[in-house]
């Protein structure tokens, strides 16, 4: 596993790593305040240092990718945040727009793909019709991961960098 993903960051270092929505909601959290990781329903799963695994993860990157959908998601959990967290985790997502590359897949495209639209949604599909062959998906859906991996996209399971960082 080490020696894939070696293969799989180095690969895909310059080309940008498309990071789904529970691990950028985790970013955006860990970043305002690593304490209410493990206190905010939606990130809870996580421990403050997986937070650092994933800055360490990202930070060997040279482009961080996007879609609207995500982005969306995103900010709809942000809102489920108690204040100060709330703002302070809108500012950093406004802040991150000037930096992070936004592609819009459209929906049409998404569903007549016929990427299993009606088993996983428009999000997660849009995920296949965007990476495909251009980036590296991140993400900590056990689901997702398999769904993508066997419509051969490139894609870490957070779940196993987090297993990697026990050993």
């Amino acid at each position: 596993m080490t020696q894939d993903l070696e293969q799989l960051t180095s690969t895909y270092a310059h080309k940008g790593l498309l990071i789904d929505t529970n691990i950028l909601l985790l970013y955006y959290v860990g970043y305002v305040n690593r304490d209410r990781i493990v206190r905010f329903k939606r990130t809870r799963q996580f421990l403050p240092e997986e937070y650092d695994l994933l800055v360490d993860f990202i930070q060997s990157f040279a482009t961080l990718v996007t879609t609207p959908n995500i982005l969306a998601e995103v900010s709809n959990f942000i809102n489920q945040l108690q204040e100060p967290e709330r703002s302070q985790c809108y500012a950093l997502l406004a802040q991150s727009t000037e930096t992070i590359q936004e592609f819009y897949v459209p929906s049409l495209e998404v569903v007549k793909q016929g990427w299993g639209f009606q088993k996983y949604g428009l999000t997660d599909c849009g995920l296949v019709t965007l990476a495909k062959d251009k980036y590296l998906v991140l993400t900590d859906d056990l689901k997702i991961a398999s769904y993508l991996q066997n419509q051969r996209v490139d894609t870490v399971n957070f779940n196993h960098l987090r297993r990697l960082s026990w050993t």
